[in-house]
C-alpha cells in the first residue's frame, strides 16, 4: 500500500506536526481526537534528555527539559534537574521522545533502562501523557513485544495514511541483530503486533523521522557497521519501504540523530550524540533535506544542555516556552564558553582559573553565578557555585579562586565589566575593574588578564555567557 500525506499536513514529525490555525486538517486525521485546534504558530523548541558525566556527578536516568528560540542554544529548566523519574521497570529512562498528538498534547516516550546494563531485556517502553510539558499524568509502561530483547530509542510519528501513530524503536528480532521495529496506536495505550520497518541487514539503531518532506519521508539512524548517523528515505510510510541515500556523518562514535528544521530560514539542523568521547553533542547543518549531504557546525553555533545526553527535540509556542520557564524556572548560574576554543569552558581547578574541554567532573566547576561586581555593581564578579565563598579574582595577573576576605583589594581584584566581545561583539569581553587596560584572556588554557593588542588576543579574550 503506498501512503501519501493528506492534503494540508504540515512536512516534519517535529516542526509540523503542529498545526497553525491557518492550515486545515482533514477530519479523518486522528480517529481519537478530531480535527487539531487552532494554536499560535511555532516560534521556540524544547528538548528533552537524561544525563550523565564522566564519574557519575552529574547522572540523572530523569526527564530533563531545556529551552531555546534558535533550536541551537539551549537553557536547562528546573537547575538541569529532571521534571519526571520512572517509577516502574528498571527505575530510570534513557532516550526520551517528546511528540505533540494530534490533539495538541504531548505524549513522552522513553527506553525502560537505569544506567548502562545494555543485556537488560525489556519488552516495554515508558509512557507520559502532558497537556503541557508542566504536568504529567498517566504514567504507564507499554508492551510492545514478547521477544527477549530491549525496546531502545522509542518515537513515533503520526501515519495519515493509517490514521495511526507509528511508535518505532530498535530490537534484536529473528535476524540476531538490531532493526527498526514498528507498532501503531491510536491512543498510546494499546497498540498492534510488532512489524520490521528497516532492515538494511545489519545493526541499526535510534531511528528519527522527517515525514512529509515535499512528498518525501525520511529515517535518520545509527549505523553501527559505520558508527556513524545515515539517512534512508521512502515516497510511502510503509515497513520496508526505506532505501539508504545519504552520506554518513559523524564525529567518534554517534548515534542519537535528532532531525530539525529551523523555523525562521531554510536550514535543517542534525544533531548527534557521541560515545568517544562520551555525552558530546555535535551537529550539522543542510539547506536541502532531499541532497543527503551535511556541514558540520562549530561549537561556537550552539550549546547543548551540560551534561545533556540522547535528546528530543519539539517546536512550541512563545507562549509554551514562557510558561515552561515560569513553572521550573531558569538556571541560576551560567557557562562562559571560549571563542576561539568553542569546546573549552570556563572552569576553576585546584583553585586556578582556566579553559577545558567539556565534558568533565566535577561538572560544576564551570558553574558560575554573575553577581552584580563587589567593588562595583554596576560591573559583575564570578561566584562560583560549588565553593561559593569563594570568587574568580586576579593575582599577579593570574586568575585563581579565593576566599572573599572582604578586603577592598579583593572586591576590586574581583570586579570587571562586561563589554561587546574584542572577537566578535555579539558575544562578551571583561575588562579588569582596577587593571582597566587588561581583559580576561586564556594563555595555554590559563586566564589572566592582559592588555589585548592582536587578533589571538581579541579571540583569547571574548568568550559565550551562556548555559
Amino acid at each position: 500500500m503506498s501512503v501519501h500525506p493528506l492534503p494540508g499536513a504540515r512536512p516534519s514529525r517535529r516542526l509540523f506536526l503542529g498545526m497553525a490555525a491557518t492550515v486545515p486538517l482533514a477530519l479523518s486525521a486522528d480517529l481519537t481526537a478530531g480535527a487539531r485546534p487552532a494554536r499560535a504558530a511555532d516560534s521556540a523548541y524544547v528538548m528533552g534528555y537524561f544525563t550523565e558525566s564522566p564519574n557519575g556527578t552529574g547522572t540523572d536516568y530523569g526527564l530533563h527539559l531545556a529551552v531555546s528560540t534558535d533550536s541551537r542554544h539551549w537553557m536547562p529548566l528546573n537547575q538541569n534537574n529532571p521534571v519526571v523519574t520512572p517509577t516502574e521497570g528498571a527505575g530510570g529512562l534513557r532516550d526520551p521522545f517528546i511528540l505533540r498528538r494530534q490533539d495538541g498534547t504531548f505524549v513522552v516516550l522513553a527506553t525502560d533502562l537505569k544506567g548502562t546494563d545494555w543485556s537488560y531485556v525489556s519488552q516495554y517502553i515508558h509512557v507520559w501523557d502532558s497537556a503541557d510539558l508542566r504536568t504529567f499524568t498517566g504514567y504507564r509502561r507499554l508492551r510492545l513485544h514478547d521477544m527477549n530483547t530491549h525496546s531502545w530509542a522509542p518515537e513515533a510519528f503520526w501515519d495519515a495514511g493509517r490514521g495511526r501513530y507509528a511508535i518505532i524503536y530498535s530490537a534484536v528480532n529473528g535476524s540476531g541483530h538490531n532493526v527498526i521495529m514498528v507498532n501503531y496506536t491510536a491512543d498510546f495505550l494499546t497498540v498492534s503486533s510488532p512489524q520490521v520497518f528497516f532492515d538494511p541487514g545489519h545493526d541499526v539503531i535510534d531511528g528519527d523521522m522527517a515525514v512529509g518532506v515535499d512528498g518525501m519521508n525520511y529515517l535518520y539512524f545509527k549505523d553501527s557497521s559505520k558508527q556513524a548517523l545515515v539517512g534512508a528515505r521512502s515516497a510511502s510510510l510503509d515497513p520496508g519501504s526505506f532505501t539508504v541515500f545519504s552520506t554518513p556523518v559523524a564525529h567518534g562514535g554517534t548515534e542519537a540523530p535528532i532531525l530539525v528544521k529551523s523555523q525562521t530560514s531554510s536550514a535543517w539542523y542534525l544533531w548527534g550524540d557521541t560515545y568517544t568521547p562520551n555525552g558530546v553533542f555535535y551537529a550539522w547543518q543542510s539547506t536541502d533535506l532531499a541532497s543527503g549531504t551535511w556541514t558540520a557546525l562549530s561549537q561556537r553555533d550552539y550549546t547543548q544542555p551540560v551534561n545533556s545526553k540522547h535528546g528530543t527535540i519539539q517546536p512550541i509556542t512563545t507562549t509554551e516556552y514562557t510558561n515552561l520557564v515560569t513553572k521550573w524556572g531558569a538556571p541560576a548560574w551560567r557557562r562562559l564558553k571560549s571563542y576561539n576554543y568553542p569546546a573549552r569552558y570556563v572552569r576553576h581547578s585546584d583553585y586556578v582559573g582556566r579553559i577545558d574541554e567539556y565534558p568533565f567532573d566535577p561538572y560544576t566547576d564551570a558553574q558560575w553565578k554573575l553577581v552584580p561586581g563587589l567593588a562595583d555593581s554596576s560591573g559583575v564578579s564570578f561566584q562560583s557555585v560549588n565553593y561559593p565563598t569563594r570568587y574568580l579574582r586576579h593575582y599577579d595577573y593570574q586568575l585563581r579562586l579565593d576566599v572573599n576576605d572582604g578586603t577592598s583589594t579583593f572586591a576590586q581584584d574581583a570586579t570587571f565589566y562586561s563589554t561587546a566581545g574584542l572577537a566578535d561583539s555579539s558575544w562578551t569581553s571583561f575588562r579588569s575593574y582596577n587593571y582597566p587596560t587588561r581583559y580576561i584572556r586564556h594563555s595555554d588554557y590559563v586566564l589572566r588578564i592582559d592588555p589585548i593588542s592582536t587578533a589571538t588576543d581579541r579571540a583569547d579574550a571574548t568568550f559565550s555567557v551562556g548555559y
